[in-house]
C-alpha cells in the first residue's frame, strides 16, 4: 500500500496531537494571525501568550492599533525583547490605514512589503488567515524539512535556504492549508525540536532521511560560530527630592528604539556640569544583559539632581515615579531596576 503524502501524514498527527486552542487560533481574524506571527518570531508559545492577550485587549483591531501612541504600544511589549518588532507593527498598522483602506492586504507581495513581514510571514498570514495555499519556512520548519530531506548546510546561506523552500512549495497541500501550516509548525515546536527530538511518535518518521541516517543531530547545519562582542556603558541613575526617576526616550532606532531608559553618560559630562550630587544611596550592582549580536554590562551611578528644573540636559526627559511605569515603553533591565528602586 502507498504510503499517504507527507502532508495527509501530518495533518493526521495534527487532529489529534496538534495545539488547537491557541489564542489565535479561536478567532483567525487576519489582524490577530498577523500580530502572532510577529509576537512568536524567535520567541516561544507560551511566553507569547499573556502578552497577546493583554496586548489585543487594548488594542483589539488594526485601527486602534494605528491611531495609538508608540510609547502606548511599546509599554505592551515590554519584557518580550526584539523591540523593532512593536516599532514595524505600529508603523505597519499605519500604513494599512493609510494605503490600504484600513485592512491588512491579502496579498502576500503587498504583505511582504510592509514593515516587519518577510516571506515567510507574509506567507504564514495568508495561509492561516484567508487559508489559501502559501508555503512558509520559519525557524522550526526549517528543521522538519531540513531533517526530513536531510538538507545539509546552515539554513542562512542562500543556496540552502533556496532548496528548503523548494521542499516547503512541493509539501504544501491545495487544502486544509491553514490546518497545514499550524501542523508543521506544531511539529517542529513539541516533536522535531532542536534538542532531544521525540523521532518515536513522529508522523513522518518513516522516510525521514536524517532519522534514517542516524544524522537528526547533525539537521539543520549550525551557523559558523561568531565572538559576539562586549560592550560595557554607563547609565545615570538620577532622582529628584519627590523620589522620582529621570528618564530620557532612546532614538527611533538601534537598540531598544523609542524605549524609555536611563541616560547614558557622555564623555565630558560631570556633576557639576549635570547639576546632580553623588547620591549615598547604595550602589547599584552592574546587570549584564544579552542581544542577539553583543553583550552588554550596564553600569550605573546614583545621583540626587538639586532641583527638578536643574537637569537640563535632557529636557525632553520624564521624571517617573518607579512603580508608576505602566504607559511607557522600557527595557527589560530597566523594568527590573526601576522595581528594585
Amino acid at each position: 500500500m502507498e504510503q499517504a503524502s507527507f502532508a495527509e501524514r501530518l495533518l493526521a498527527w495534527w487532529q489529534t496531537n496538534g495545539r488547537h486552542d491557541l489564542p489565535w487560533q479561536t478567532d483567525r481574524s487576519p489582524y490577530r494571525v498577523w500580530l502572532s506571527e510577529i509576537m512568536l518570531q524567535q520567541t516561544q508559545v507560551r511566553t507569547v501568550i499573556p502578552y497577546f492577550q493583554r496586548f489585543t485587549s487594548r488594542f483589539p483591531n488594526l485601527e486602534r492599533l494605528a491611531n495609538a501612541d508608540l510609547d502606548e504600544v511599546l509599554s505592551e511589549w515590554t519584557g518580550l525583547g526584539y523591540y523593532a518588532r512593536a516599532r514595524n507593527l505600529h508603523s505597519a498598522a499605519q500604513r494599512c490605514l493609510r494605503d490600504h483602506d484600513g485592512q491588512l492586504p491579502s496579498d502576500p507581495d503587498l504583505l511582504s512589503g510592509l514593515p516587519g513581514i518577510g516571506r515567510s510571514t507574509a506567507n504564514a498570514i495568508v495561509a492561516q488567515a484567508w487559508n489559501r495555499r502559501a508555503p512558509i519556512l520559519d525557524g522550526n520548519v526549517k528543521r522538519v524539512l531540513s531533517r526530513h530531506a536531510a538538507i545539509e548546510g546552515w539554513p542562512g546561506r542562500s543556496a540552502v535556504e533556496r532548496s528548503l523552500w523548494q521542499e516547503s512549495d512541493q509539501r504544501t497541500p491545495e487544502k486544509r492549508v491553514a490546518d497545514y501550516t499550524q501542523a508543521i509548525m506544531d511539529l517542529g515546536a513539541t516533536l522535531c525540536t532542536a534538542r532531544s527530538p521525540n523521532c518515536q511518535t513522529c508522523p513522518v518518521r518513516e522516510d525521514c532521511q536524517a532519522r534514517r541516517s542516524g544524522r537528526v543531530e547533525d539537521f539543520p547545519g549550525k551557523k559558523p560560530k561568531k565572538n559576539r562582542p562586549h560592550r560595557s556603558s554607563l547609565f545615570l541613575v538620577i532622582r529628584n527630592s519627590d523620589n522620582g526617576v529621570l528618564l530620557v526616550q532612546r532614538p527611533p532606532v538601534g537598540i531598544w528604539g523609542g524605549l524609555w531608559c536611563f541616560p547614558e553618560h557622555q564623555e565630558g559630562y560631570d556633576s557639576q556640569h549635570l547639576a546632580v550630587t553623588k547620591s549615598m544611596r547604595e550602589p547599584i550592582e552592574p546587570i549584564d544583559h544579552e542581544f542577539s549580536h553583543f553583550r552588554l554590562t550596564m553600569q550605573f551611578m546614583h545621583f540626587e539632581a538639586k532641583t527638578t528644573e536643574s537637569v537640563r540636559d535632557w529636557p525632553q526627559g520624564r521624571w517617573i515615579q518607579p512603580d508608576r511605569t505602566t504607559s511607557i515603553g522600557l527595557p527589560r533591565p530597566v523594568q527590573l531596576l526601576l522595581g528594585n528602586l
